[in-house]
């Protein structure tokens, strides 16, 4: 305080006005600094969103797999369709090559049994008795491939199983009914490999 007593008047006011610019300095240099703050503020803003943008984005990695994935599934189902499709052709070109086999078989096996219907007692013929040994066996062997005989007599007409080749006025048999088979039909798993040849009913 006793300094204060010493000072002019002029160095009073001198003092004074270099605190005033000194004030005047730090508020600028905080208004300065609050400025550069806010101005920083869309920048960072800038750079989240680049990085969420980034993370959001599939790695070229991650897309590749994708790719292989779908395209070794889809060729695998492909791969699955064409193994089920080349069984079935294989299994339809079993069935008609046997079917072939098989028709080509039914006349001997008609011969054995136009020949054994002549001969009265077969058992005491040996020859006869021979012919009835083979003719057992081919039917075995055909029973076993899965050929069945086509029932008719006394069925009602199937155009599907049966070839009527002639009609007949029988009320008592009941019409459209087999009375009468002149050849038999023979079927492969299901499959018609001769119709029957039959006389029907009207």
């Amino acid at each position: 305080m006793a300094e204060n007593k010493n000072i002019s008047p002029e160095e009073m006011e001198e003092e004074i006005l270099e605190n005033e610019e000194i004030n005047d300095t730090a508020e600028e240099e905080t208004v300065e600094e609050a400025e550069e703050a806010v101005a920083e503020e869309p920048e960072t803003e800038k750079e989240k969103g680049s990085f969420f943008k980034k993370k959001e984005k599939k790695d070229k990695k991650d897309e590749k797999i994708e790719e292989l994935t779908d395209r070794l599934t889809r060729q695998m189902a492909e791969f699955d369709n064409f193994r089920k499709r080349t069984e079935k052709e294989k299994a339809n070109m079993y069935a008609i090559g046997a079917k072939d086999i098989i028709e080509k078989i039914l006349p001997v096996v008609d011969s054995f049994e136009r020949g054994l219907a002549t001969v009265e007692n077969p058992e005491e013929d040996p020859f006869a008795d021979g012919m009835n040994k083979v003719y057992k066996q081919f039917t075995t062997a055909l029973d076993e491939l899965g050929v069945t005989v086509i029932e008719a007599v006394g069925k009602e007409f199937d155009p599907n199983l049966h070839n009527a080749v002639m009609h007949v006025e029988d009320e008592e048999a009941g019409e459209n009914i087999v009375v009468e088979e002149f050849l038999k039909g023979y079927m492969y798993k299901g499959s018609v490999v001769r119709h029957s040849m039959v006389k029907v009913a009207n």
